[in-house]
């Protein structure tokens, strides 16, 4: 049988970013027959606009969107900036939601996690990730959100934490589309 294939898009462009240091840890920790590949790059997608997205579309959009076409399943691993999600990963989300009804994303399981230092761990920038893949067509699981306060717990080295992250990749992996549509 061939690994699961996760593509991760990381919500903060920061190098230093605790959410790309979660994303690094979900990869280097992904279970036996599971590949989890971050998606680099982001920065260099333009704004969406459709007036670019044609024959010539720009090379970041065609290569996220063949990496995501290629995947299995989608994760986004996102802090919250003012209370939504980062502007990168929005955009992201809007060139794969295109062209309408037959993106990247399209039935494509998603999932969203990551870690703020909030009391709140970014809920807010979580459902709204979720609402906004699922408008783009992904099929949201639900039971895969994990939004982590940053503030009393060091979220790379807590035990529990690790294991509620690393439970929703396998949950997202898990996920069977077809039984939960039935």
């Amino acid at each position: 049988m061939s690994d699961t294939r996760v593509i991760v898009l990381v919500g903060s462009l920061r190098a230093d970013s605790l959410n790309r240091k979660i994303a690094e840890t979900l990869r280097d920790q992904a279970p036996e027959g599971v590949t989890v590949e971050i998606a680099e790059n982001l920065e260099a997608l333009p704004f969406y606009n459709e007036d670019l997205d044609g024959e010539n579309v720009p090379a970041a959009a065609a290569e996220l969107r063949a990496r995501v076409a290629n995947a299995d399943r989608v994760l986004a691993v996102t802090p919250e900036y003012n209370g939504t999600m980062p502007a990168v990963l929005n955009n992201a989300i809007d060139w794969l939601s295109r062209p309408y009804g037959v993106g990247a994303i399209k039935g494509k399981p998603f999932g969203v996690v990551g870690a703020t230092p909030t009391p709140y761990g970014g809920k807010w920038a979580h459902q709204d990730t979720a609402r906004s893949a699922g408008i783009a067509g992904a099929v949201v699981v639900e039971d895969v959100t994990v939004s982590q306060s940053a503030l009393e717990v060091d979220v790379l080295t807590d035990a529990d934490v690790l294991a509620k992250l690393n439970g929703a990749v396998q949950t997202l992996v898990d996920f069977d589309a077809e039984t939960a549509a039935a």
